[in-house]
């Protein structure tokens, strides 16, 4: 079965490769010719831990191609997926215009009968939207189905998220589109897999209460760090002791600055517009929202309080960069407005991260990077833990000790022992303890 992915992001990219991993022929159809250029060539545009490998053993053996061609792509497919960007616009709500591109352009090169499925996050009612789009931009009458088939992609492990997921989850109207679609994850039938059958609107919403759920799991544990400073509690322990209730789990309830990325944000931000469309308030996701956003204030405040209230002619150093380790996503990253923040009050910041720092010099000016973790440590008046990469947990603390000119240490991330740091002589401060 032949495939089509419209899209070569983070989303599109990572579903073409795992599909022709599972034997399918995938044709991943970009507009950036340099970036389909990159790929042809095996270099990866993005950062991903085994997406490159991927990339050179499927091209390798015929299932993988790369084209500008959305032409000859979609004719040649039975399956087109859309994996197109859905950004933010003005008002918080999804963005479509991409992906109203690719609909009218599949409406007008069809020819024969093909599933068109969303694998972009998108409102509720994009589903008609698009079937409406092409219909209106067919030059001739060709059958067709529009289903939903949301993608649950962690950054950093996304092939693992692809390969083994939780569940499926197939919106469509049609038992022909449907029963298409599953046989494109048969494999995943044999792992014993669960697959959620539903309509499109049903699927559509699936992935925003996912992500919205999720998101105020965070700003929750966020919520009752700040408490856990205040009453001399450990966050630790207290998210510990609830993780341990099979109601609640263990996951997403680390405390931090914040969520960041290409979902949360994004995607709170329009199932909050949705709801005020249907004349709805959505009051806890509209908290969950203010709570990230003034994280980010209150690391602020950490900082300057473990520095002292004046920052001027201050250096800080920051670990880390991106949303979350193993990714080069600089999208919302938390330690943007941080950062920003800072220098706002006189502070100079130099910085090393793995894997963000070209993305980062787009995002963050006036930064000093540096080549290793102990080159942002010379000469510092504070060492801030901003990205919980595993290369910043073992890090030589004597080393570190006699190339700072300040011993304070503030690690927004909790990854390091207070008792240990503080036995080597630093200043140590963490989130939501003592």
């Amino acid at each position: 079965m032949n495939i089509c992915v419209v899209g070569v992001g983070y989303v599109g990219l990572v579903t073409g490769v795992c599909f022709s991993e599972f034997g399918l022929k995938v044709t991943c159809v970009g507009r950036d010719a340099s970036k389909i250029d990159m790929l042809d060539q095996g270099k990866v545009p993005i950062y991903e831990p085994g997406l490159a490998e991927l990339i050179e053993k499927n091209a390798r053996e015929g299932r993988l191609s790369f084209s500008t061609d959305i032409k000859e792509s979609v004719r040649n497919a039975l399956v087109i997926f859309i994996a197109v960007g859905t950004p933010s616009d003005g008002h918080g709500a999804a963005d479509l215009q991409y992906v109203e591109t690719v609909a009218r352009s599949i409406g007008q090169i069809m020819n024969g009968y093909k599933v068109v499925v969303t694998k972009s996050t998108v409102p509720v009612g994009t589903g008609q939207l698009i079937e409406s789009i092409i219909k209106e931009n067919q030059t001739g009458s060709c059958a067709f189905d529009v289903a939903s088939n949301p993608e649950f992609l962690r950054e950093g492990s996304a092939i693992e998220d692809f390969m083994r997921p939780n569940r499926v989850v197939i919106g469509a109207e049609s038992e022909q589109a449907i029963a298409i679609l599953k046989d494109l994850y048969n494999p995943l039938y044999l792992i014993e897999v669960p697959f959620v059958i539903t309509d499109v609107a049903t699927a559509e919403m699936i992935k925003y209460a996912s992500n919205a759920f999720l998101a105020t799991k965070i700003s929750f544990i966020n919520e009752m760090a700040s408490i856990c400073e205040r009453v001399g509690a450990d966050v630790h322990k207290v998210a510990k002791g609830m993780g341990l209730d099979k109601r609640i789990g263990p996951r997403f309830l680390h405390p931090g600055p914040g969520f960041g990325g290409s979902c949360f944000p994004k995607d709170t931000r329009a199932i909050s517009q949705i709801a005020r469309d249907q004349g709805y308030e959505f009051k806890i996701v509209d908290a969950v929202i203010k709570v990230n956003e003034e994280r980010q204030v209150m690391m602020i405040e950490k900082i300057i309080s473990a520095l002292g209230e004046d920052l001027k002619g201050t250096t800080i150093g920051f670990l880390g960069l991106t949303f979350k380790p193993n990714t080069d996503d600089m999208r919302e990253s938390p330690t943007i407005p941080i950062i920003k923040g800072l220098q706002k009050k006189g502070a100079s910041i130099q910085a090393y991260d793995p894997a963000g720092m070209e993305k980062a010099q787009d995002h963050l000016q006036d930064i000093d990077y540096k080549k290793n973790l102990y080159a942002v440590a010379e000469r510092a008046d504070a060492l801030v833990l901003a990205t919980e990469w595993n290369q910043f947990r073992n890090i030589d603390w004597e080393r570190v000790k006699k190339l700072m000119k300040r011993l304070i240490v503030v690690d927004l991330r909790n990854i390091y022992d207070p008792q240990r740091i503080r036995s080597f002589g630093f200043q140590y401060t963490s989130v939501g303890r003592p």
